[in-house]
């Protein structure tokens, strides 16, 4: 009996007040990477494509994992994943702040961290919120801990920033590390019950509903376009800070321009999770590349200004992490959430090869061409592929037999 009266205290609101503080750190930090790009090489003596290699790497890895972290989520529960891979989040940070050569920066921020962050964002996190809440509350609280990871791009960036100035990179990674800690006992709040499952009629083994995704058009087709979502902003948030310094700002400016979009990003992504349950997920989706696409044209044809940099920076705040709840609400509407962090898993999977491009073809492009404009075009198109990949998605549910009662 004592064990039952300790479990009720996880209730679904407890599970997203800590889901929503394992985003905000877990996500506030990882955007805080671009700011470390010229300081770190700069010391260092090497070029942008090492530094761009290693988070390159990092998104690789992470989308690579994510599945797997889901997986055993969904199988076994979340809270030693989540604790686990804060603990490896934070000694990534920690090695990273003491690289020995470039293939050990790329051991620590890429492989460790990326590794770290597979269990302590999105898809293990919005699996146990998409368990907890039922469908009609479900996209709502799914853009609640969305909108919670966009607060803590607000407010750990000018951490970050404040870090660096006041004791350089080295104790502002060894900072950071520590921060990362404060994840594991968060993670308390997100066990599940055993045999939470349970009440799923229908029986299905994990590389079963694997393949029944993979025979979905419409989940082929999200998986795709999240590819664009990934590429987008993971060049902008590593490369951005460097592009406005190479055009003559002053790094506050870059910190308060990716801070801009975090703050805007909590509208963005709390206003999709609301609309999702009011409206077509595939139509927000559509409009959030279309968005996206425009804003970037505009970005780079207007004369650059503080204006146009803040007015770019809001603008893309409100498009940045809002395809989220809607893509991770089209998962669980169609292939309900009993394998729905193992699912996201592999939609965010495409999502981190495009983020390993966006990261890698930034330095890669730049290093050879001695400019970004090549990327930002890429950038435009993928974000009208996307919003045409969008557009057909079929959200209803799939059909399966029901269980026989036991």
């Amino acid at each position: 009996m004592a064990t039952t009266h300790r479990a009720d205290w996880r209730t679904p609101a407890v599970a997203l007040t800590c889901g929503g503080m394992i985003l905000t750190l877990s996500l506030g930090v990882r955007h805080g990477f671009g700011l470390f790009l010229q300081p770190m090489t700069s010391d260092l003596h090497w070029g942008r494509e090492t530094f761009a290699l290693a988070l390159a790497v990092q998104n690789l890895v992470w989308g690579a994992s994510a599945p797997f972290a889901g997986l055993i989520a969904d199988k076994y529960g979340a809270g030693r994943v989540l604790a686990g891979s804060a603990v490896l989040y934070a000694l990534g940070l920690a090695l990273m702040a003491n690289p020995v050569a470039p293939w050990s920066f790329v051991l620590s921020a890429g492989v460790l961290i990326g590794l770290g962050l597979s269990g302590v964002t999105f898809s293990v996190v919005q699996g146990v919120i998409g368990r907890r809440y039922p469908p009609e509350k479900r996209s709502m609280a799914l853009g609640i801990s969305a909108a919670a990871g966009s607060f803590g791009q607000f407010a750990l960036l000018p951490f970050t920033q404040w870090l660096l100035t006041g004791i350089g990179w080295h104790g502002a990674l060894l900072t950071l590390a520590a921060v990362g800690l404060l994840m594991v006992p968060l993670a308390i709040g997100m066990v599940e019950k055993r045999g939470h499952h349970a009440g799923h009629l229908f029986q299905q083994s994990a590389g079963e509903a694997l393949r029944e995704a993979l025979a979905h058009r419409g989940y082929v087709l999200l998986t795709v376009g999240f590819f664009v979502c990934g590429f987008q902003v993971v060049f902008v948030g590593v490369h951005l800070p460097a592009y406005l310094a190479d055009r003559g700002f002053p790094a506050h400016v870059a910190v308060v321009a990716l801070a801009l979009v975090g703050l805007f990003n909590i509208v963005g992504t709390y206003t999709t999770g609301w609309l999702g349950g009011r409206m077509p997920k595939r139509w927000i989706l559509s409009a959030i590349y279309f968005g996206r696409a425009v804003v970037i044209a505009l970005f780079i044809w207007l004369p650059m200004s503080l204006w146009t940099i803040y007015g770019f920076a809001v603008a893309l705040g409100l498009l940045w992490l809002s395809t989220v709840p809607p893509t991770n609400g089209i998962v669980a509407g169609v292939f309900g959430t009993r394998y729905l962090a193992m699912l996201a898993g592999v939609t965010f999977f495409s999502h981190q090869i495009g983020s390993f491009l966006g990261a890698w073809l930034g330095g890669l492009l730049y290093d050879r061409t001695g400019s970004y404009d090549v990327v930002w075009w890429i950038s435009i198109g993928l974000g009208v592929a996307a919003g045409l990949l969008n557009l057909p998605i079929d959200e209803r549910a799939v059909r399966r037999p029901e269980a026989k009662p036991a």
